[in-house]
C-alpha cells in the first residue's frame, strides 16, 4: 500500500528534522529521503522543498544530476552490465541484449513485478573478468549469456 500524502510529509519531517539550518545539507537530504522510500517520489521532492525552503526545480536539478539518485522505483534487484572496453570486447552487448529479452524491459526498466532493474553502466572494475555484470552487491565474471538463466534463478 502506498504511503499517503500527509504520510510522506511528515517522514520528510523527521528527515529534516536533524539538518534544519544547515547549509550544504541537500545530498544527504535526497540521500535519507532515498534510503527511506527506495527512490525519490515527487511528493516527497515537494515536501522536502517546502520543509527547507528551497525551489523544487534547484532540488531536482541536484536530483537529476547525481546517478546515485532516482526518480522512479527501483527492481528488488539491480542487475548491471558492464559496458566498458574490455568487457564489450568479450560480449557485454549481447549479454545485455539478452538479459532485456528475457526480463522484457529496456535499458534503464524495471520488471512489472518490480523484482528487476536493469542498468548498463560505464565500467565495473573488473576487466580481468569479462564481461561482468553484477546483481545488488553479487558479482558475475566472464558471464556467457546462456548461462543467465541458471544466475537468474535465485533472484527469482
Amino acid at each position: 500500500m502506498a504511503a499517503t500524502k500527509e504520510e510522506i510529509l511528515a517522514t520528510v519531517r523527521e528527515i529534516v528534522g536533524p539538518w534544519r539550518g544547515r547549509k550544504g545539507a541537500l545530498i544527504p537530504l535526497l540521500q535519507e529521503t532515498q534510503r527511506v522510500f527506495g527512490y525519490l517520489p515527487s511528493e516527497a521532492m515537494e515536501a522536502l522543498s517546502e520543509e527547507i525552503r528551497l525551489p523544487l526545480a534547484e532540488i531536482y536539478g541536484v536530483a537529476t544530476f547525481y546517478a546515485q539518485f532516482h526518480l522512479e522505483p527501483r527492481g528488488r534487484h539491480v542487475i548491471r552490465v558492464c559496458r566498458g572496453t574490455a568487457c564489450h570486447v568479450r560480449g557485454s552487448l549481447k549479454l545485455l541484449e539478452r538479459l532485456k529479452e528475457t526480463l522484457g524491459v529496456a535499458e534503464g526498466g524495471t520488471t512489472e513485478d518490480g523484482r528487476f532493474t536493469l542498468e548498463p553502466v560505464a565500467c565495473l572494475g573488473a576487466c580481468g573478468l569479462a564481461p561482468v555484470m553484477t546483481i545488488g552487491d553479487q558479482t558475475f565474471g566472464r558471464v556467457a549469456a546462456e548461462k543467465l538463466p541458471e544466475i537468474l534463478a535465485p533472484f527469482r
